[in-house]
């Protein structure tokens, strides 16, 4: 089979890149990544001679090209990670997470259905829920949970989810949608909460603290989310939604103080700070449908997952630090511009 994968290069993208590549090597994994700033090509470097591993460096709004590769390719799923997804530079600059992750969903679903396809896949998050209030731990979100944004990046995901939906009513488009609550995992963009905290306490640098840190998230090793939207894009319905949870709750305070006591390191790196405009409080995912229809259950636990994570901190120093010198930004034209399908 031919599958598209588009935003690859990114954290969760390269990880599923990784997963499909070396689990499915008679199938062909074709990565569209226009590499913004969260887009890596180092992390495509473990796989990058694989003769079942193809890259282009195009963004995903621009139609012409997207159409150019479907018909080259003939792809037979379409896996749509491609998202600006944090949630601080939505705050500073909405018009490019409107523009990447609505519109860039509206032509891949064009060009699937203007070329046919098994299946497209869009790869939500549990932000487009709103949040929980944290004295009601009794509540979760399942997929029948009402959308209530908060901030442009969740709005603009929960717009594309809308789009999907109204996509597989209208022109019979087959796809499927999952929402997964925070990942956590070897190659994570460092200015994400874990990564961001592991990179700065082993320079012994102050850790900054969104308020008093009790927001609390559901943390899910990647791993075992790349296993799950292999499940849903291969067995789920088509038209149905998936949530995806670690069932692992953590206020953001713990997970720095976790990470702190691992690394051996002082909490009075802490440091609390102005807490960001509408900081949800709680999300906390319900997977019990994925867990029922397709048997899938989070293999890692979080004691687990973040020893395998802070270890793969500690072995891939060049990674994260090439990211913090912006070296990486480079690494795309020096490395492989000459060799990789470029459009």
């Amino acid at each position: 089979m031919n599958i598209i994968v588009t935003g690859g290069a990114g954290f969760i993208g390269g990880n599923f890149m990784h997963y499909m590549v070396n689990k499915y090597p008679n199938d062909n994994i074709i990565c569209i990544d226009s590499l913004t700033y969260a887009g890596n090509m180092e992390t495509l470097e473990p796989i990058k001679d694989k003769k079942n591993y193809k890259f282009y460096k195009v963004d995903i709004t621009d139609r012409k090209s997207i159409y150019e590769i479907f018909e080259k390719e003939k792809p037979d799923y379409c896996i749509n990670f491609a998202a600006e997804s944090h949630v601080d530079r939505s705050l500073e600059n909405p018009e490019i997470f409107l523009k990447t992750n609505i519109l860039g969903t509206q032509v891949l679903m064009d060009a699937c259905r203007k070329y046919g396809i098994k299946r497209y896949h869009q790869v939500s998050t549990d932000e487009v829920y709103g949040d929980l209030p944290l004295e009601r731990p009794d509540l979760q979100f399942d997929e029948t949970y009402p959308i209530k944004t908060s901030s442009p990046y969740s709005a603009s995901k929960a717009s594309a989810d809308l789009l999907v939906m109204a996509y597989h009513r209208t022109f019979k488009l087959p796809c499927t949608i999952s929402r997964c609550s925070n990942n956590y995992g070897p190659y994570h963009f460092p200015e994400k909460l874990i990564p961001l905290m592991i990179s700065r306490a082993l320079n012994n640098e102050k850790l900054p603290v969104y308020g008093e840190g009790k927001n609390v998230r559901d943390w899910l090793y990647v791993e075992d989310h790349c296993r799950a939207i292999d499940m849903i894009v291969r067995d789920g319905k088509d038209g149905e939604v998936y949530n995806i949870g670690g069932h692992a709750e953590k206020a953001n305070i713990d997970i720095v103080k976790i990470i702190l006591k691992k690394l051996d390191k002082p909490e009075s790196l802490i440091e609390f700070v102005k807490d960001r405009p509408g900081h949800d409080l709680r999300y906390a995912m319900n997977p019990a449908k994925i867990e029922k229809e397709l048997g899938w259950k989070p293999s890692v636990t979080f004691e687990q997952g973040i020893d395998k994570t802070i270890d793969w901190y500690l072995n891939n120093k060049p990674w994260w630090e090439h990211i913090i010198s912006g070296e990486y930004q480079n690494y795309f034209d020096k490395m492989y511009g000459y060799r990789m399908d470029k459009k």
